[in-house]
């Protein structure tokens, strides 16, 4: 075969290659590729939110579809962990498919409780070729559905935080005026760590003071986050401050690493942000920030966005409408690569002991797809995307506060699933305990670093990840 005869037997062979792949592409439905699985029930278990019951208004549409019957059950936050986990760890597989936050992956994984989905997505008679997995957002995607060079879902939910200010505030004349005299630079929603301690120092007052030309008949805040013991505060700690000022819990390793200058220097901003919080910030959880900012007694806060979206929105807060979003201030002068917020991308992954793999694996296909993710956004009038070209959509762009989703999208840019970590949730209360003791004054940042070194390796030894 001379060359010129070879190179035109290989574009034919790559034009009928891509022909098929398009012929496919193109034939793919998920009533063809479930009528072996017609009448077929499966248990899905998911987290109750606002976004969660507004997807489940949409479930009947894959049953009608498919002839799939979807048993989709909504617990609160930690049944669907304790229930989802236990059903797992233990081989029961009552539930086909469990909601996993990226911190519950490492134990999950240590325990093969999970099912690989590699040869689903292999399999051309189930996997949808139109599923453009290219299109959903990378870096939380990449970090919570796959490890060890498998695949164990896609991404469903990207829970993320935002910064949240309040604009009336930051936009009042007087209050522009007087905090440019005292700190030297424009009043506007924090871009950096510092700033955001400026802000913070600034607004905080007492009750008779002036706020925005009016007499406060209650203290004032300049911050509000969550201080509690716990998981969720730690976290918040971790990617929204100690990552931004380019330290970690572990090392790139894994081993135990929180006793550095960066910690340390970390450390020291947290506490000073307690100093301007509400009295009760060491028994407040993630769930009672955005209350705080709803009634009004804080100027700003870094919180999940998906909470804000049930706060601001008329008759939900008197302050709807009158709040700005940005994405998570980082350190001055931060060396890019260090850019970090708090985030909990999450999948429906399948047990390893799943009943009925091959209909949950069209089901969470159908969840990811984009027709099903636009109509997810339409009927919520919002919502937290997975896909870039999400951003596109009217209901986002033609939202009533579109810096909220632009905030969104600059975290999603960066945020990322939590290490796999087996031991996370120890690892969690031994760690979030001494850094809460920083936040209230009990040890310094210096004592905070040497005690959260010790702590994580009491609990992890010389490695905390897989």
């Amino acid at each position: 075969m001379t060359s010129r005869t070879f190179m035109a037997a290989a574009s034919a062979a790559l034009l009928a290659a891509g022909l098929g792949a398009s012929a496919r592409a193109a034939e793919f439905s998920y009533a063809e590729a479930a009528k072996p699985y017609k009448g077929v029930s499966i248990r899905v278990l998911d987290e109750v939110t606002p976004l969660q019951e507004v997807l489940a208004k949409l479930v009947p549409g894959f049953e009608q579809e498919t002839g799939i019957k979807v048993d989709y059950q909504l617990l609160g936050h930690m049944e669907v962990i304790n229930r989802g986990q236990a059903d797992m760890l233990s081989g029961r597989g009552y539930f086909d498919a469990v909601m996993l936050h990226g911190f519950q992956m490492g134990q999950m994984l240590e325990a093969e409780a999970l099912l690989p989905i590699d040869g689903l997505v292999a399999d051309t008679k189930l996997s949808n070729s139109n599923l453009e997995t290219a299109d959903l957002i990378e870096r939380p995607y990449k970090t919570v559905a796959f490890f060890g060079g498998k695949q164990y879902g896609f991404v469903n939910w990207n829970y993320n935080h935002v910064y949240w200010a309040r604009a009336d505030l930051l936009n009042d004349e007087g209050e522009k005026t007087a905090f440019k005299a005292k700190y030297g630079y424009d009043l506007a929603p924090a871009k950096t760590l510092e700033q955001l301690r400026d802000i913070a120092e600034f607004f905080t007052r007492k009750k008779g003071a002036t706020l925005a030309g009016k007499p406060l008949d209650s203290d004032f805040y300049g911050v509000v986050f969550d201080g509690v013991k716990g998981s969720a505060s730690l976290f918040s700690f971790v990617n929204n401050i100690l990552k931004n000022y380019g330290g970690d819990i572990v090392d790139a390793s894994g081993k135990p690493n929180f006793d550095t200058p960066a910690t340390v220097a970390a450390l020291k901003l947290y506490a000073d942000l307690w100093k301007f919080a509400p009295p009760g910030t060491a028994e407040y959880s993630l769930l009672d920030v955005p209350t705080v900012m709803g009634n009004g007694i804080a100027a700003q806060s870094m919180a999940f966005s998906d909470f804000v979206l049930g706060v601001d929105k008329p008759g939900a807060s008197p302050f709807a409408g009158k709040f700005v979003y940005a994405g998570i201030p980082v350190k001055a002068d931060v060396d890019p690569k260090f850019a970090s917020a708090e985030a909990e991308p999450s999948l429906v992954a399948i047990g390893a002991s799943s009943k009925h793999p091959e209909a949950t694996f069209l089901f969470i296909q159908w969840l990811t797809e984009k027709k099903q993710q636009e109509a997810l956004l339409n009927a919520g009038q919002g919502g937290v995307p997975i896909r870039e070209s999400s951003w596109e959509l009217p209901v986002l762009k033609a939202s009533a506060n579109p810096t909220l989703f632009k905030a969104m999208k600059d975290t999603l840019s960066v945020a990322e699933a939590k290490p796999r970590m087996p031991k996370y949730l120890e690892l969690s209360d031994a760690l979030s305990t001494v850094v809460q003791q920083v936040g209230m004054g009990r040890l310094t940042p210096e004592q905070g670093a040497a005690e959260g070194q010790k702590a994580l390796v009491r609990v992890c030894g010389d490695k905390c990840t897989l």
